[in-house]
Protein backbone atom coordinates (compact mmCIF):
# COMPACT_ATOMS: atom_id res chain seq x y z
CA UNK A 1 0.00 0.00 0.00
CA UNK A 2 1.11 3.59 -0.58
CA UNK A 3 -0.14 6.20 1.23
CA UNK A 4 0.62 10.25 0.76
CA UNK A 5 0.34 12.18 3.88
CA UNK A 6 -0.42 15.79 4.35
CA UNK A 7 -1.74 18.17 6.39
CA UNK A 8 -2.51 21.98 7.12
CA UNK A 9 -0.38 22.40 10.80
CA UNK A 10 2.92 22.09 8.56
CA UNK A 11 5.60 19.90 7.78
CA UNK A 12 7.00 20.13 11.07
CA UNK A 13 3.70 20.01 13.42
CA UNK A 14 3.80 17.02 15.93
CA UNK A 15 0.48 15.38 14.52
CA UNK A 16 2.26 14.71 10.98
CA UNK A 17 5.25 13.43 12.28
CA UNK A 18 2.93 11.09 14.62
CA UNK A 19 1.34 10.34 12.02
CA UNK A 20 4.07 9.39 9.85
CA UNK A 21 5.56 7.21 12.54
CA UNK A 22 1.82 5.11 12.92
CA UNK A 23 1.67 4.21 9.28
CA UNK A 24 5.57 3.89 7.92
CA UNK A 25 5.66 0.34 8.87
CA UNK A 26 2.55 -0.32 7.53
CA UNK A 27 2.54 1.40 3.70
CA UNK A 28 5.58 2.67 1.40
CA UNK A 29 4.47 6.76 3.08
CA UNK A 30 5.21 10.17 1.37
CA UNK A 31 4.87 13.43 3.44
CA UNK A 32 4.58 16.33 1.46
CA UNK A 33 3.39 19.26 3.34
CA UNK A 34 2.58 23.09 3.82
CA UNK A 35 6.61 24.50 4.86
CA UNK A 36 3.74 26.22 7.25
CA UNK A 37 0.32 26.73 9.03
CA UNK A 38 -2.35 26.88 6.62
CA UNK A 39 -5.43 26.24 8.76
CA UNK A 40 -8.36 27.37 7.35
CA UNK A 41 -7.38 27.58 3.60
CA UNK A 42 -9.94 24.60 2.76
CA UNK A 43 -9.54 23.63 -0.83
CA UNK A 44 -7.51 27.04 -2.06
CA UNK A 45 -4.92 26.54 -4.88
CA UNK A 46 -2.17 28.75 -5.78
CA UNK A 47 -2.92 30.26 -9.16
CA UNK A 48 -0.90 33.27 -9.34
CA UNK A 49 2.68 32.49 -7.50
CA UNK A 50 5.10 30.06 -8.03
CA UNK A 51 5.13 27.31 -5.45
CA UNK A 52 8.52 25.36 -4.86
CA UNK A 53 9.24 22.09 -2.99
CA UNK A 54 12.32 21.13 -0.59
CA UNK A 55 13.02 18.01 1.47
CA UNK A 56 13.90 18.35 5.32
CA UNK A 57 16.36 16.34 6.72
CA UNK A 58 13.77 14.20 8.40
CA UNK A 59 13.07 13.29 4.17
CA UNK A 60 9.67 15.24 4.60
CA UNK A 61 9.04 17.24 1.64
CA UNK A 62 6.99 20.41 2.03
CA UNK A 63 5.60 23.43 -0.27
CA UNK A 64 4.86 27.24 -0.09
CA UNK A 65 1.82 26.59 -0.68
CA UNK A 66 -1.91 25.72 0.64
CA UNK A 67 -2.50 21.88 1.68
CA UNK A 68 -4.86 21.54 -1.39
CA UNK A 69 -1.67 22.70 -3.31
CA UNK A 70 0.71 19.74 -1.86
CA UNK A 71 -1.50 17.00 -2.59
CA UNK A 72 -2.51 18.42 -6.07
CA UNK A 73 0.94 19.17 -7.06
CA UNK A 74 2.35 15.37 -5.17
CA UNK A 75 -0.80 13.50 -7.48
CA UNK A 76 0.28 15.66 -10.80
CA UNK A 77 3.75 15.01 -11.21
CA UNK A 78 6.10 15.17 -7.94
CA UNK A 79 5.75 11.50 -7.50
CA UNK A 80 5.74 9.88 -10.14
CA UNK A 81 2.74 7.45 -9.20
CA UNK A 82 -0.81 7.14 -8.35
CA UNK A 83 -1.04 6.82 -4.53
CA UNK A 84 -3.26 4.04 -2.73
CA UNK A 85 -4.75 6.34 -0.05
CA UNK A 86 -4.55 10.14 1.09
CA UNK A 87 -4.31 10.98 4.39
CA UNK A 88 -4.39 14.14 6.01
CA UNK A 89 -3.67 15.26 10.03
CA UNK A 90 -3.75 14.97 12.73
CA UNK A 91 -5.19 18.19 13.34
CA UNK A 92 -4.38 20.50 16.20
CA UNK A 93 -8.34 20.82 17.16
CA UNK A 94 -11.12 20.04 15.84
CA UNK A 95 -12.41 19.60 12.83
CA UNK A 96 -16.62 19.10 13.14
CA UNK A 97 -19.66 20.58 11.93
CA UNK A 98 -19.36 23.66 9.69
CA UNK A 99 -15.56 22.97 10.69
CA UNK A 100 -15.17 21.09 7.13
CA UNK A 101 -16.13 23.49 4.72
CA UNK A 102 -13.07 25.68 5.87
CA UNK A 103 -10.83 23.22 6.80
CA UNK A 104 -7.48 22.72 5.16
CA UNK A 105 -7.25 19.41 6.81
CA UNK A 106 -10.14 17.83 4.90
CA UNK A 107 -9.67 20.39 2.02
CA UNK A 108 -5.92 18.25 1.57
CA UNK A 109 -8.17 14.76 2.05
CA UNK A 110 -10.38 15.90 -0.17
CA UNK A 111 -8.34 16.94 -3.24
CA UNK A 112 -7.11 13.35 -3.29
CA UNK A 113 -10.93 12.55 -2.80
CA UNK A 114 -10.77 14.35 -6.36
CA UNK A 115 -8.49 12.66 -8.23
CA UNK A 116 -10.18 9.58 -7.50
CA UNK A 117 -8.02 8.19 -4.51
CA UNK A 118 -10.10 7.07 -1.34
CA UNK A 119 -8.96 9.59 1.38
CA UNK A 120 -8.99 10.68 5.42
CA UNK A 121 -8.97 13.56 7.31
CA UNK A 122 -7.63 12.97 11.10
CA UNK A 123 -7.94 15.80 13.51
CA UNK A 124 -7.86 15.96 17.68
CA UNK A 125 -10.95 17.41 19.44
CA UNK A 126 -8.86 19.98 21.17
CA UNK A 127 -5.64 21.44 20.46
CA UNK A 128 -2.05 21.01 22.49
CA UNK A 129 -1.35 17.83 20.98
CA UNK A 130 -2.36 15.84 23.94
CA UNK A 131 -1.63 12.02 23.77
CA UNK A 132 -1.39 12.86 20.60
CA UNK A 133 1.04 9.11 19.96
CA UNK A 134 -2.79 7.87 21.05
CA UNK A 135 -4.95 9.50 17.86
CA UNK A 136 -1.93 8.02 15.62
CA UNK A 137 -2.22 4.85 16.58
CA UNK A 138 -6.36 4.98 16.12
CA UNK A 139 -5.61 6.82 12.79
CA UNK A 140 -3.09 3.48 11.97
CA UNK A 141 -5.97 1.30 13.67
CA UNK A 142 -8.79 3.00 10.90
CA UNK A 143 -5.92 2.65 7.76
CA UNK A 144 -5.39 -1.38 8.40
CA UNK A 145 -9.46 -1.64 8.97
CA UNK A 146 -9.93 -0.19 5.56
CA UNK A 147 -6.91 -1.79 3.86
CA UNK A 148 -8.95 -3.68 1.78
CA UNK A 149 -10.99 -1.55 0.34
CA UNK A 150 -8.59 0.79 -0.41
CA UNK A 151 -6.62 -2.14 -2.27
CA UNK A 152 -9.92 -2.75 -3.96
CA UNK A 153 -10.20 0.78 -5.16
CA UNK A 154 -6.56 0.22 -6.25
CA UNK A 155 -7.03 -2.46 -8.48
CA UNK A 156 -10.62 -1.10 -9.99
CA UNK A 157 -8.22 1.91 -11.54
CA UNK A 158 -9.02 5.60 -11.79
CA UNK A 159 -11.50 5.10 -14.37
CA UNK A 160 -13.54 2.06 -12.10
CA UNK A 161 -12.82 3.10 -8.68
CA UNK A 162 -15.24 3.95 -6.35
CA UNK A 163 -13.38 6.56 -3.58
CA UNK A 164 -14.53 7.87 -0.45
CA UNK A 165 -13.74 10.28 2.16
CA UNK A 166 -13.71 10.42 5.80
CA UNK A 167 -13.79 13.03 8.59
CA UNK A 168 -12.16 11.32 11.76
CA UNK A 169 -12.23 13.59 14.82
CA UNK A 170 -10.56 11.97 18.00
CA UNK A 171 -10.60 12.67 21.75
CA UNK A 172 -7.77 14.04 23.49
CA UNK A 173 -7.54 10.67 25.71
CA UNK A 174 -5.63 7.75 27.03
CA UNK A 175 -6.95 4.78 25.36
CA UNK A 176 -8.38 3.34 28.27
CA UNK A 177 -10.69 6.42 28.54
CA UNK A 178 -11.78 6.42 24.76
CA UNK A 179 -14.72 4.61 24.25
CA UNK A 180 -15.11 3.06 21.02
CA UNK A 181 -15.74 4.41 17.51
CA UNK A 182 -19.41 5.76 16.20
CA UNK A 183 -20.76 6.93 12.71
CA UNK A 184 -21.35 10.49 12.90
CA UNK A 185 -23.62 13.11 10.52
CA UNK A 186 -21.70 16.46 11.05
CA UNK A 187 -23.75 18.94 13.57
CA UNK A 188 -23.49 22.67 13.23
CA UNK A 189 -21.71 25.82 14.93
CA UNK A 190 -23.26 29.19 16.12
CA UNK A 191 -21.82 32.13 14.07
CA UNK A 192 -18.35 32.92 14.91
CA UNK A 193 -17.18 35.11 17.65
CA UNK A 194 -16.70 39.13 16.23
CA UNK A 195 -13.84 40.37 14.72
CA UNK A 196 -10.88 41.33 16.59
CA UNK A 197 -9.81 44.95 15.75
CA UNK A 198 -6.39 46.26 16.72
CA UNK A 199 -4.38 49.48 15.99
CA UNK A 200 -1.41 49.27 14.00
CA UNK A 201 2.02 51.10 14.68
CA UNK A 202 1.56 53.33 11.95
CA UNK A 203 -2.31 53.50 13.21
CA UNK A 204 -4.37 51.58 10.76
CA UNK A 205 -6.67 49.36 12.05
CA UNK A 206 -6.50 45.87 11.78
CA UNK A 207 -8.87 42.98 11.69
CA UNK A 208 -8.14 39.35 12.94
CA UNK A 209 -11.10 36.45 12.22
CA UNK A 210 -13.05 36.06 15.51
CA UNK A 211 -12.67 32.18 17.42
CA UNK A 212 -15.10 29.59 16.03
CA UNK A 213 -18.78 29.91 17.50
CA UNK A 214 -20.23 27.23 19.99
CA UNK A 215 -21.71 24.17 19.36
CA UNK A 216 -25.40 25.13 17.58
CA UNK A 217 -26.50 21.02 17.36
CA UNK A 218 -24.20 18.95 19.28
CA UNK A 219 -27.58 16.86 19.75
CA UNK A 220 -27.16 12.88 19.87
CA UNK A 221 -25.99 11.84 16.18
CA UNK A 222 -23.64 14.39 15.86
CA UNK A 223 -19.61 14.47 15.51
CA UNK A 224 -20.13 16.78 18.74
CA UNK A 225 -22.16 14.71 20.74
CA UNK A 226 -19.76 11.42 19.59
CA UNK A 227 -16.78 13.11 20.66
CA UNK A 228 -18.13 14.51 23.88
CA UNK A 229 -19.31 11.37 25.24
CA UNK A 230 -15.13 10.08 24.73
CA UNK A 231 -16.17 8.35 21.23
CA UNK A 232 -13.91 8.77 18.10
CA UNK A 233 -16.37 9.94 15.73
CA UNK A 234 -16.37 8.88 11.82
CA UNK A 235 -18.28 11.11 9.01
CA UNK A 236 -18.10 9.91 5.44
CA UNK A 237 -18.00 13.37 3.57
CA UNK A 238 -19.45 14.02 -0.06
CA UNK A 239 -18.50 16.98 -2.82
CA UNK A 240 -22.00 17.05 -4.23
CA UNK A 241 -23.55 20.13 -2.71
CA UNK A 242 -26.49 20.14 -4.27
CA UNK A 243 -29.88 21.02 -2.29
CA UNK A 244 -31.46 18.05 -3.84
CA UNK A 245 -34.59 18.27 -1.73
CA UNK A 246 -35.02 22.15 -3.03
CA UNK A 247 -34.85 21.38 -6.54
CA UNK A 248 -38.45 20.51 -7.30
CA UNK A 249 -38.97 24.27 -5.46
CA UNK A 250 -36.48 25.98 -7.94
CA UNK A 251 -37.65 23.93 -10.94
CA UNK A 252 -40.89 26.02 -10.72
CA UNK A 253 -39.03 28.97 -10.18
CA UNK A 254 -37.06 28.20 -13.13
CA UNK A 255 -40.40 27.52 -15.01
CA UNK A 256 -41.87 30.82 -13.88
CA UNK A 257 -39.04 33.25 -15.05
CA UNK A 258 -39.32 31.31 -18.19
CA UNK A 259 -43.02 32.53 -18.64
CA UNK A 260 -41.92 35.58 -17.95
CA UNK A 261 -39.65 36.19 -20.46
CA UNK A 262 -36.47 36.13 -17.88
Amino acid sequence: MKILISNDDGYQAPGIVALYEALRDVADVEVVAPEQNNSAKSNALTLHSPMYVHRAANGFRYVNGTPADCVHIALTGLLGYRPDLVVSGVNNGANMGDDTIYSGTVGAAMEGYLFGIPAIAFSQTERGWGHIEEAAKRARQLVLHMAPSIESSANAGPAGAVPWLLNVNIPNLPAEQIKGVKIARLGRRHAAERVITQTSPRGETMYWIGSAGPAKDDSEGTDFHATAQGFMSITPLQVDLTDHERLPFWAQTADSLSRTGA
